[in-house]
Order: C-alpha cells, then sequence, then structure tokens
C-alpha cells in the first residue's frame, strides 16, 4: 500500500512538472521573433497526403482481395516515408538568429556572421545560408516571401554581415529574394486594389 501511494505521488509529480514547464522558445534572443505562419497549413496538407494515399493503397488491396499484414505493413511504411518526404520544416527568425526545425533535426545560423549565402535552382529552389561558425541551413524561398516579418529579420542579419564583412559571397543571392518579394508584394497591392 505504501509503495502504490508513493508511486502515486511520483507519478503526480511527474505529470505536474510536465504541465508546468513552459514551451521552449524557437528562437534564443531579445528582441522581435518571427515565425513561419504558413507552416501548419503545409503541415496539414502532408498529412492528407499521406493519409490519402494509404487509404488508396489500401482500398485497392481490399477491393483486389490481396490485402494482408504485411502488405498493409507495406503501404503504412509507404505512406510513413511520403510524410517524412513533404514534412515542411518549421521556420522562425530572431534578432541575429534564423532557425529551421525540421522531423529529425533542428539547424541555427547566426544571420548576423553569415558568410554566404547561395540561390539553388532547380526543382525545389533553396536558399543555402552559412554562418562564420560553420554551421548551414536551407529554406524555401517562398517561405520569406510568405512571411515579410521574417525576410525583414533575415535581411537586418544580412546588412549586418556585410557591414562586419563577414559575408564574401551572397548578396547576389539576397538582391535575388528580395527583388522576388518586392514583386510578389506590387503583385498583391495591384489585386487588392483592384488593379491587376
Amino acid at each position: 500500500m505504501r509503495a502504490m501511494r508513493a508511486m502515486g505521488r511520483r507519478r503526480s509529480h511527474w505529470t505536474s512538472a510536465r504541465v508546468s514547464r513552459p514551451p521552449a522558445p524557437l528562437v534564443h534572443g531579445t528582441g522581435p521573433v518571427a515565425y513561419d505562419t504558413g507552416w501548419a497549413g503545409e503541415a496539414r496538407s502532408a498529412g492528407g497526403c499521406a493519409a490519402v494515399l494509404l487509404g488508396l493503397l489500401l482500398l485497392i488491396d481490399t477491393g483486389a482481395g490481396t490485402l494482408t499484414v504485411p502488405r498493409a505493413a507495406l503501404w503504412l511504411g509507404l505512406a510513413a516515408l511520403l510524410l517524412l518526404v513533404l514534412w515542411p520544416a518549421r521556420v522562425s527568425a530572431g534578432p541575429g538568429l534564423l532557425v529551421s526545425r525540421a522531423l529529425t533535426r533542428t539547424r541555427v545560423v547566426r544571420t548576423d556572421r553569415l558568410v554566404s549565402v547561395r540561390w539553388s535552382d532547380g526543382v525545389a529552389q533553396r536558399l543555402l545560408l552559412r554562418d562564420a561558425d560553420g554551421n548551414r541551413t536551407e529554406i524555401d524561398p517562398q517561405v520569406l516571401i510568405n512571411n515579410p516579418p521574417l525576410w525583414r529579420l533575415l535581411d537586418e542579419g544580412s546588412r549586418t554581415s556585410v557591414a562586419r564583412g563577414t559575408l564574401c559571397c551572397g548578396e547576389t543571392a539576397l538582391r535575388q529574394v528580395s527583388a522576388r518579394i518586392d514583386r510578389e508584394t506590387a503583385r498583391t497591392v495591384f489585386k487588392v486594389s483592384g488593379l491587376g
């Protein structure tokens, strides 16, 4: 009986400690923090695509009469793999920092100590950032276009890097992103005003 009471106290202590703990901040530092506001929708879309694929595969297998436990496990694994591929990185920024959280790891880059910024064209465009400490991350430029506060904080940090002389290569890539953001902003203004 005494052991059960002690276990109950431990369990209630653990749950109360767990509940009262504040969530870890996405970005450390002082000043404004900006987040990718479209992340939740993209995560739901990724989950929806994986669920639809799993549902279709199970439906087809059931209709053909070939559904077995190993095949169902295979389809579940395939859907999980698709979810891993489609899951978006959660991007946040603060003064001098850019944080990209994927499912498996978190990457932090000091934007006020950038060494290089490269634009990777192709099927999936990426902006590759590397700081003086050797930290690297890549983000989708569309995240910056859709979230002007994120872009503003990255731009401020990159200007600090240019002023300090650490940014050796990448001003052209930053200008490309800036021009693209300006075009998207102008297009949005024209649509809202009814001119475009």
